[in-house]
């Protein structure tokens, strides 16, 4: 059970080593400008690798879980299907229903753990194999994989790597459960933190925080839904930045354009200041925020807003 790109590593290498009788993903969904309906990625691939496919609107549908329950399967896999699981479901199998979920649990419970863990400036992450059960990611853990977060590391390059090492770390777990050697580790809840489904205004930049801070927020909402800001009553969204100075206040007030230069735009913080690299005006293209000065006539005073 799964529906994006994240999760097409992990159904090819389950495919490659167990009889997998049935996939069930999201249906069709309009997308693109043209709103041309298209299936999901692991439909796609399921397709590919000639497994049947199940789309239900809703998992939860007494006939969508009497379709699941038909295939009488020893064990459901789970990645991000998008979907919480009824305990209709989870019982189904004979053995039980895991999950890869791309965080090490209980950091980062919920629907977008790769973003949010970089946008708090996290340093390690990885991937927890976890038994699941009725709350939200909270079963206990069956196999962790770690994988460190580096300083240029966005949410773009991260989804990649943590997908083929979920695919990884699933068939690790698979063996183990095989051998009778999985063990099941509670967690502790009360190390738990959440990592809720994005929405545009996530990327809102509040210029009062430390440089650090804003530009791990600008790392975690790329590419979507983006970090972003005002100036001169236009939204202005922030692709990329580097930090200036980290510590100290710096000589203008939060949001304040310090310099226009040849390196772009130098931005106060409320401790520090960022230097923003690639930068898209409401309704234009990418470009370096040099070029956007330039164009929109951006001056040192400025001030950018929420």
């Amino acid at each position: 059970m799964g529906t994006p790109a994240f999760a097409v590593p992990s159904l090819s290498a389950v495919a490659a080593s167990e009889n997998v009788t049935l996939v069930v993903t999201n249906p069709d969904r309009p997308s693109g400008r043209g709103q041309t309906l298209g299936p999901p990625p692991v439909k796609v691939e399921a397709l590919r690798l000639g497994l049947p496919v199940f789309q239900p609107e809703k998992a939860r549908h007494p006939d969508s879980v009497a379709r699941i329950a038909a295939e009488a399967p020893d064990l459901i896999v789970v990645v991000a299907y998008g979907h919480i699981l009824p305990k209709s479901i989870l019982d189904i199998p004979k053995r039980c229903c895991i999950n890869v979920h791309a965080s090490l649990l209980p950091k980062y419970r919920g629907a977008a753990p790769i973003n949010w863990a970089i946008a708090r400036g996290e340093e390690m992450t990885g991937i927890t194999i976890m038994k699941m059960d009725v709350g939200m990611d909270t079963g206990p853990m069956l196999h962790v994989r770690e994988m460190p977060v580096g300083d240029g590391d966005t949410a773009e390059t991260l989804f990649p790597r943590l997908s083929h090492l979920g695919s990884e770390a699933l068939i690790e777990a698979l063996r183990k459960l095989r051998a009778g050697t999985l063990a099941e580790t509670p967690q502790d809840d009360s190390q738990a933190s959440y990592a809720p489904m994005l929405k545009k205004e996530h990327g809102l930049i509040d210029w009062s925080k430390p440089a650090r801070e804003v530009r791990n927020l600008i790392r975690g909402m790329t590419p979507w839904p983006s970090a972003y800001t005002f100036h001169d009553g236009k939204a202005l969204k922030v692709l990329s930045a580097s930090v200036k100075d980290e510590r100290g206040s710096s000589a203008g007030a939060p949001g304040e354009i310090l310099e226009v230069g040849r390196d772009g735009i130098l931005v106060a913080c409320g401790d520090g200041s960022i230097s923003l690299g690639q930068v898209q005006p409401e309704g234009g293209r990418p470009m370096d925020s040099r070029a956007f000065a330039s164009g929109r006539r951006v001056h040192k005073g400025d001030r950018l807003s929420r």
